[in-house]
């Protein structure tokens, strides 16, 4: 006859092979035999229903035993935990404690490692207090696990005074206080941790090092990352598929790709390119890098690919514009049975919108509807950005009336490509809407938001306003910063821009080069020359940054407009790169300024070679000889424009009031008020010069009389739009004109005129920055 180990022994073989049947029979003769009370056996039977019938099976074997002794409630809870039945176990281990009942330490590291599944920390704490009860606070599992749970639930100073109180600790300790402190980013006590390890005896394994790693590669420390690579080499340890994803992150993001390629030849040399995880991080990097052939390359030679691995490479085609290659791989995509995913089809949303194929994109949205899947808002998102940076700002406001129409809420990066359209167009009154929007919806504390803001405000004239955004932003980013710096700078307010760069330093935040062109742009608009120029020696000397083209030309306007056009040009003689359109475009603008016609030639030989349609250079220098009454060269310059086929580009400008856009051309349509806005100039003008104000006929580079001249000034679309703004907007809102040329000399002096005799604050954005005009001063303070 069998005695109950055995029988317990066979039911738990039952549950193994996951006999249903035969485990039944032999719990029915188990009844019939007399050994229902038996423990061993009780075991088992919880254990084979919660393997073969689920755990209510198995929960309800356990409520119908007479006796629950300590081991059948271990049982019970240990089943609960193998079928996720996380609350249910928790309530079980809770009851155990209130009926006397012992836990069993592996049972409570179980539930330990529960509550951090959960996130449930209060339970975790009410476990930790039943261990000191237990006089259990020195098991060397428990207190592990209790470390693992307080970190996991961000609660590192109780994770520590667990560590801090261990009599003895293993390897496990070591690791899972060290990763704690580096998962959350904590990387200064990771880094003492682990010297402190080290300095105890305990030596550091590869899952130790891979803790360092993820780390700081996950907070961005990634030439730490590096770092730490180096000392793993240097203490002979051999890395796995962990530490290559870590490392590889690192290299995406500093832009290593010869790292890269050197840890793919460590990755084939250790057989660990048949790791789908590294294969596909290996993948990433050479997608990002742009190195796409490289890719397709890791591509075919992994054996086990994930949608990771497709959409990825898909990403990198579509991101590069080569749609015919990313279409291929979608069809032999489904030709292997991989379903596409969202992700894919937004992949290809995303690459079709940044190319400014908006019909091809809109084309897609329609095909994932095809495919029994729903666009997300980040499909209708990749859309809208992609719209935005190709400055079709009316399709990115059609196309979120389109997504608001199908029921999608907006996400934070929806209501940041939005605003960059707003501020692409300097639209005031829609970016306030969306900024209320951004409030209702609770996206003002995220700083991709925050900075968008920042960028709309400063771009439609109210500077206050994107001050007052940027500090409300708790958490500044390198871009916050950056923006806000190149809002002071639009705007000519140098030493604010100074005071802001060294305010950013001394919080910590580390310059990188769009910040020395913020930094440069603001000496330049504000004659810093000696500011400039420190900045710009600063660069390589304590930031590392080397200069590139758009630093040069910002030295070059800047000296320039401070009159040192000798300096300027022998800087350019001197630069280590080669001169561009912005270099000789630089020059050629300061030389208009000083009216020094040798430099301008020069400088305009080198446009007309650059940039032979670009209709700005031609009509720079038609104004020049202008000036100087070279009528022929004024003649010579526009036969030159014919030959070529260059066509003037179409000046405009444009106000908004009541939510309305009116708009004045050069040479188009009149506008419909025409002859009202033309009788108030006249009057205004008449009032201007009765305080001093001279009309600046240089500014007309036609040959014809002084008082044609004094007409033609008047058509100057600033002057009618101001006017316009004058007539139809009280007097306590700015009036706000955008350019899309640089304003002339005069139209400069007449607004400071119009500012002065109406009372009435003017801020025009032109083609190259912003001026604001108050009772007839300008914030360029006439050094633009």
């Amino acid at each position: 006859m069998f005695d109950s180990k055995v029988l317990a022994l066979v039911l738990r073989i039952c549950a193994r092979l996951m006999d249903l049947w035969l485990g039944v029979e032999i719990h029915a003769c188990l009844i019939k035999r007399g050994f229902a009370l038996d423990l061993y056996l009780n075991s088992a039977l919880i254990n084979f229903y919660g393997s073969c019938w689920g755990i209510e099976s198995a929960n309800q074997v356990f409520y119908e035993m007479p006796d629950t002794e300590d081991s059948l409630w271990n049982e019970v809870i240990m089943a609960n935990l193998r079928n996720e039945r996380w609350m249910e176990a928790l309530e079980l281990f809770r009851d155990m404690n209130m009926s006397g009942g012992k836990a069993y330490g592996g049972t409570i590291v179980k539930v330990l490692q529960t509550c951090v599944k959960m996130g449930a920390l209060k339970e975790g704490k009410q476990i930790h207090g039943f261990v000191f009860r237990r006089g259990l606070e020195f098991n060397l599992s428990i207190c592990n696990s209790l470390i693992s749970m307080y970190s996991k639930n961000e609660r590192l100073e109780l994770a520590r005074i667990v560590f801090e109180s261990m009599r003895d600790r293993n390897l496990s300790s070591w690791n899972s206080i060290i990763s704690g402190y580096a998962g959350l980013g904590c990387l200064n006590d990771a880094r003492n941790l682990f010297h402190e390890m080290e300095v105890s005896g305990v030596r550091p394994d590869i899952v130790t090092w891979n803790c360092l790693l993820s780390g700081h590669s996950l907070h961005g420390s990634y030439k730490e990352v590096l770092y730490i690579l180096q000392r793993m080499q240097g203490v002979g340890l051999r890395l796995n598929s962990g530490s290559i994803t870590s490392v590889i992150k690192a290299v995406i993001k500093l832009g290593f790709i010869n790292m890269g390629k050197e840890i793919h030849g460590y990755v084939i040399r250790n057989v660990l390119d048949n790791d789908v995880y590294v294969g596909t991080s290996l993948l990433d990097m050479y997608v990002k890098n742009n190195c796409l052939t490289n890719a397709r390359v890791v591509f075919n030679n992994m054996k086990n690919r994930n949608i990771f691995a497709w959409n990825s490479l898909i990403s990198g085609y579509s991101y590069k514009g080569l749609f015919e290659d990313a279409e291929k791989l979608l069809t032999q995509m489904k030709k292997e049975g991989i379903k596409p995913d969202l992700v894919t089809w937004n992949c290809l949303v995303s690459g079709y919108s940044m190319w400014g194929c908006s019909k091809e994109a809109l084309a897609v949205i329609h095909r994932i509807r095809s495919f029994g899947l729903t666009p997300n808002v980040v499909s209708w998102t990749a859309l809208i950005s992609g719209c935005s940076q190709n400055e079709s700002y009316r399709d990115s406001f059609e196309f979120f009336i389109q997504m608001l129409e199908e029921g999608i809420k907006p996400n934070s990066a929806t209501i940041s490509s939005l605003l960059r359209t707003c501020a692409g167009l300097s639209l005031l009154q829609k970016g306030e809407e969306i900024h209320c929007l951004s409030i209702k919806d609770g996206f003002t504390e995220d700083v991709y938001v925050g900075t968008a803001l920042i960028d709309m405000y400063s771009k439609s004239g109210k500077l206050k306003n994107a001050h007052k955004v940027f500090k409300k932003i708790q958490n500044k980013t390198l871009a916050s910063w950056n923006c806000m710096i190149m809002g002071f700078a639009i705007y000519g307010f140098g030493r604010e821009v100074i005071s802001l760069f060294d305010e950013m330093c001394g919080v910590g935040v580390q310059p990188d080069s769009i910040t020395f062109t913020a930094i440069l742009s603001g000496c330049k608009n504000a004659g810093l020359v000696d500011e400039g120029w420190k900045y710009f020696d600063g660069m390589s000397m304590y930031y590392n940054i080397i200069p590139t083209i758009e630093h040069y030309s910002c030295m070059v306007d800047l000296l320039g407009r401070a009159g040192y056009l000798d300096e300027a040009r022998d800087f350019i003689r001197n630069m280590p790169l080669k001169p561009d359109a912005t270099i000789w475009g630089a020059l050629l603008g300061s030389c208009k300024i000083h009216n020094n016609i040798e430099y301008a030639e020069f400088a305009a030989k080198k446009l007309f070679e650059l940039e032979p349609h670009n209709s700005a250079n031609y009509v720079l220098m038609m104004n020049l000889y202008a000036i100087s009454n070279r009528w022929e060269d004024v003649e010579h310059v526009k036969d030159l424009m014919g030959v070529l086929g260059v066509k003037n580009l179409q000046v405009w400008s444009w106000i908004q009031i009541d939510c309305k856009i009116h708009f004045f051309s050069a040479e188009g349509k009149p506008h419909p008020d025409a002859g009202e806005i033309y009788f108030e100039l006249y009057n205004l003008v008449s009032e201007m010069k009765k305080e001093g104000y001279v009309p600046d006929i240089s500014c007309v580079y036609q040959n014809i009389d002084e008082v044609e001249k004094d007409k033609v000034l008047l058509r100057h679309t600033e002057k009618l739009a101001i006017t316009y703004g004058l007539m139809k907007m009280k007097s306590s809102t700015p009036i706000r004109v955008i350019k899309n040329t640089r304003m002339c000399t005069d139209c400069h002096t007449a607004a400071k005129y119009m500012s002065l005799v109406r009372n009435h604050e003017i801020i025009i954005k032109d083609g190259i920055r912003f001026h604001h005009f108050r009772v007839g001063k300008c914030s360029c303070n006439d050094c633009w």
